[in-house]
């Protein structure tokens, strides 16, 4: 029990955070260093780097040698950059400007408005765009996360053009076109976002294959497209925004085109599921909310679609998501 509330602290995590963010796990990546040597290659105070990997220790994430040298367990591996399953950049977005937005938690409660707003003086995307660091931070998080699994039960085979709203660096986009050759696809997401899209796209190969639309979805979509992705977009927004935001994709979208919705939703059961945790995180920070299936075809129903199909997770998680297609009524 003890080791389930330090687990649940706020500086636990936090202490994940800094290790992320100075690149620690990266720094152990070929065997064991004395915290000395660790400290003068990520520029951090010796004994108080010592302090961070023993308590890392603890949470089975290093583990301690002789002398003060650290290496990397199975688990503190998932803390380097690239490595499979990463969740370096996770760590950093979520303890940086994020974190401190739960400092003005009792705000969202009251109000039900992002603290984060309140914090920093503006909506988290814009804040973004203002800082360069964050930015690029959270657009790694977001290519290195996992394409959901359901995409590929997904038949997709008589697109001819695929369009991704809010497709962050085209990481989804990429997995995708690799998987229907006969596509090509349109990248669409703020300009501070897809300006890091190109070296992802040709990272895949399907550079020569995609369009790159720097653009505010709320001022449009391209138009006359065969599918419209928004995968992991709508938890983002409010029931309001993601209402405009699905009134520009039906706008653009011709007769007989698709609307594909990969999120993640929330079962109408009770006990234990990830959504009902991290719909708290999209209420503090962003204003949007984790939907159940009943309430995005509500929003769909709303904004003159009709929902063709709905396909659940076998798990729930990260790659777990739910995909809900419709086409305009």
């Amino acid at each position: 029990m003890q080791r389930l509330l330090l687990l649940g602290m706020p500086w636990v995590g936090q202490a994940i955070y800094v290790i992320a963010k100075l690149g620690v796990a990266d720094a152990l990546a070929d065997g064991p260093v004395g915290s000395d040597e660790l400290a003068a290659q990520v520029s951090a105070h010796p004994g108080a780097l010592y302090r961070f990997c023993r308590a890392m220790t603890a949470l089975e994430l290093m583990e301690e040698h002789s002398d003060r040298r650290f290496s990397l367990t199975e688990g503190g591996h998932l803390l380097r950059t690239g490595a499979p399953g990463s969740f370096r950049h996770f760590a950093v977005v979520n303890g940086a400007e994020a974190f401190t937005a739960w400092a003005e938690v009792e705000h969202s409660v009251r109000t039900g408005e992002p603290a984060f707003e309140r914090v920093h003086g503006m909506p988290h995307f814009d804040y973004l765009a203002q800082n360069p660091e964050a930015n690029s931070d959270f657009n790694a998080m977001a290519g290195a996360g996992t394409t959901p699994r359901i995409l590929a039960d997904l038949d997709l085979s008589e697109a001819r053009v695929i369009v991704d709203i809010g497709g962050s660096t085209g990481t989804t986009l990429s997995e995708v076109l690799r998987g229907n050759p006969q596509a090509s696809g349109i990248l669409q997401d703020l300009p501070n976002v897809v300006a890091e899209a190109p070296e992802v796209l040709r990272r895949y190969g399907v550079e020569d294959r995609c369009e790159i639309v720097g653009k505010s979805f709320f001022d449009g979509v391209p138009e006359g497209a065969d599918v419209y992705l928004l995968c992991r977009v709508l938890h983002d927004w409010s029931d309001e925004d993601s209402l405009r935001l699905l009134d520009q994709v039906r706008s653009a979208m011709r007769p007989g085109a698709r609307l594909v919705i990969v999120d993640q939703t929330i079962p109408d059961t009770p006990g234990f599921h990830p959504g009902k945790l991290t719909d708290l995180q999209m209420l503090v920070v962003l204003g949007g909310k984790e939907r159940t299936v009943e309430e995005m075809t509500d929003l769909l129903d709303k904004s003159g679609f009709q929902v063709t199909g709905v396909r659940r997770p076998e798990v729930p998680g990260p790659g777990g998501e739910t995909a809900i297609e419709a086409v305009a009524s």
